[in-house]
């Protein structure tokens, strides 16, 4: 066992995230799950303590793809010749020799910091430059195959890795194409991702293909932290000591997945809960047809595990917990999640005789309306729909790199390959330009020196960090201007949203204004901050403006100001100075620093002041009404230089 790894029967409670993790084991088909919750959860620990739970697996010995030795991947330098016995020895009928071993279930850690390269395999320059050979030198993929790949903060891999996995999973192989390669091989692994809802979602693709998704929070029970901090300092005090009294019940779980692997085939699972199924995942408007087949075989993990070889109608509940809340999502700011008041209720409907579920759908509609009148009553304020704002263009170029997909990036790390260049210190080699310069230097005397190395130049998007500054004083109170204001907020955060921006947000009202949200990738926690954002007072227009540019001078990411406001100013940063025109002088600063930026006037009336427009032309920035902002056919440039 290794000591470095928290036994699992010793995690505290947590009782759903070790039963996803187990149905995993069972049937490795699940697709994976995804783990999502605050720090200091047991995430990570309970998905690396899995493996040593899961029964040995055996493999070919030296082989790098991780074959069974009945199943050799025909490309494989150390089970080909194992492949080609095998054929020929079933012919004669005589047992071959195959050099295996057991060994634990693979468990590969994904870096976020990867390379793509290093995820799919590439080129083994050293086996081209001693012989010319084109071999392939197997990456990650090849070795999470038969075993676990596991994400930290899933939610913040790069796009091109999210590609590149939703390929694999897909088709259960890895293909790849590349510097004169043409090599695929098998790639069927278990996806356990880890993640923190303040640094933003997934995209919905990369969702779909968890099988499962549990959300796990810090007990509130003291008993039950107590133990948790108790139990860590033992382990951490002694690991083979603490892993060792651990012995028996870790044994016991290894047993009974074994037990369960060699069983699942025999699992039974009846048309009427089949219908059930496939009921629920209409009911709770689940789009995605994997949704049914996956329910379909965490109910038969469920049943097995516990030793029966029947599903039940509560086997189905258990993994309707485990496999809808995630797919239920239908648009950014809908946070996942089932009510299981309504799973109770679908389920026993569908299970009851026919001549009694007329009166049930009465009864649910009965209860559909009431639930509605008592969130109508309970609603304190929604924001007024803005249209459906296209596409915010920012047309800068910068130096600076976070992988996004709104403005163009000079020598990005990742992206496509636009052109190769000599370079004697590549920090992107270009081994293909780099071998053709040496054969074309001495074809005779094949030797790559530093003059042949070429460095590869990608075009990539940068993410930007949209900061939101937004008026809230007394000017903007009225209800149906605030509604408007919220309204054309959220649909420029569906926009960051879609082009994985950070966003953060500043709100000023009364005295002072208040970074209300620091950057961050969750366009949730701003929206929420945003619906629940309270009006009323004066306007501390030079405060808000001040302060966005002690957040902008902060961020390492291309910025992208969002003002909302009259232009009102009536509060003062500085006792005696006149707010406007300190408000104009941190427009010119502004202006001076070359931010990109966008001053969404929300002055109504027929007599209009135009402080917002003059803003505008202090900062150098895009001017919209919100009328205009709300035209269904916009599509922005904003133009700036950034440094």
């Amino acid at each position: 066992m290794n000591q470095a790894t928290f036994p699992f029967s010793a995690i505290v409670e947590q009782t759903q995230l070790k039963t996803a993790l187990l149905l995993c084991a069972v049937d490795p088909s699940l697709g994976g799950v995804l783990i999502r919750g605050d720090k200091g959860t047991a995430k990570s620990t309970a998905a690396r303590a899995l493996t040593d739970i899961l029964p040995l697996i055996e493999r070919v010995t030296g082989c790098a793809f991780n074959c069974a030795p009945d199943a050799p991947y025909q490309h494989c330098e150390t089970c080909n010749p194992v492949g080609a016995a095998l054929a020929s020895l079933v012919e004669t009928k005589v047992s071959p020799t195959i050099n295996s071993h057991l060994q634990s279930v693979p468990f590969i850690t994904l870096p976020l910091g990867a390379t793509e390269d290093r995820v799919i395999g590439t080129l083994d320059l050293e086996q081209a430059l001693k012989g010319g050979q084109r071999v392939f030198k197997p990456g990650l993929l090849a070795s999470a195959h038969r075993g676990i790949l596991y994400i930290d903060e899933v939610n913040l891999l790069p796009d091109h890795l999210v590609d590149v996995l939703l390929d694999a999973a897909a088709m259960g192989v890895n293909a790849v194409q590349r510097e004169g390669l043409s090599v695929t091989h098998p790639a069927r692994f278990t996806l356990i991702g880890t993640m923190n809802l303040e640094e933003g979602d997934l995209r919905p693709q990369l969702l779909d293909r968890f099988g499962l998704m549990v959300e796990v929070t810090a007990p509130r029970d003291k008993s039950v932290r107590s133990e948790v901090v108790r139990r860590r300092i033992a382990f951490e005090a002694n690991p083979t000591a603490y892993a060792a009294a651990w012995m028996q019940e870790q044994q016991a779980l290894r047993q009974q997945l074994a037990t369960a692997q060699q069983l699942l085939a025999e699992v039974t699972l009846d048309d009427a809960l089949l219908d059930l199924i496939s009921h629920l995942c209409c009911e709770f408007e689940v789009a995605s047809l994997r949704a049914d087949i996956v329910m379909h075989k965490a109910a038969r993990a469920l049943a097995v595990l516990e030793g029966r070889s029947q599903v039940t109608p509560e086997d189905v509940r258990t993994a309707a917990e485990l496999v809808l809340p995630h797919r239920r999502r239908r648009k950014p700011f809908e946070q996942p999640g089932l009510d299981r008041e309504q799973l109770d209720e679908l389920i026993q409907q569908a299970l009851q005789p026919p001549d009694e579920s007329e009166s049930g759908a009465d009864t649910e509609q009965e209860n559909t309306e009431s639930n509605d009148e008592t969130q109508d009553q309970q609603q304190v304020f929604t924001a007024a729909s803005a249209g459906n704002v296209r596409r915010i263009e920012v047309d800068t170029v910068s130096n600076r790199y976070a992988s996004g997909k709104r403005s163009t990036a000079q020598d990005a790390p990742r992206g496509r390959v636009v052109r190769v260049v000599p370079d004697q210190n590549p920090s992107s080699l270009a081994v293909g330009a780099t071998l053709r310069s040496a054969a074309l230097r001495d074809a005779v005397d094949f030797q790559v020196t530093k003059n042949d190395l070429h460095q590869q130049i990608r075009s990539g998007k940068n993410a930007n960090l949209i900061l939101f500054v937004v008026d809230a004083s007394g000017s903007m109170a009225a209800q149906r201007r605030m509604e408007a204001v919220k309204g054309a907020v959220l649909s420029l955060l569906t926009d960051a949203y879609q082009q994985r921006d950070e966003v953060a947000v500043i709100s000023f009202r009364g005295e002072s204004a208040q970074l209300l949200l620091s950057p961050t990738r969750s366009v949730d926690l701003a929206e929420q901050n945003l619906r629940e954002l309270p009006t009323g007072g004066r306007t501390p227009l030079p405060h808000a403006l001040s302060l966005a540019l002690e957040t902008l001078e902060k961020t390492n990411m291309p910025p992208l100001l969002v003002l909302l406001s009259d232009g009102k100013a009536n509060v003062a940063l500085n006792d005696g100075n006149d707010p406007w025109q300190e408000s104009l002088r941190f427009a010119q600063l502004l202006a001076e620093r070359g931010v990109p930026a966008l001053v969404l006037d929300t002055e109504t009336g027929y007599l209009r002041l135009g402080r917002a427009r003059q803003l505008a032309q202090a900062i150098g920035a895009e001017y919209l009404t919100l009328e205009e902002l709300s035209a269904e056919n916009l599509a922005l440039t904003i133009r700036g230089c950034i440094k």
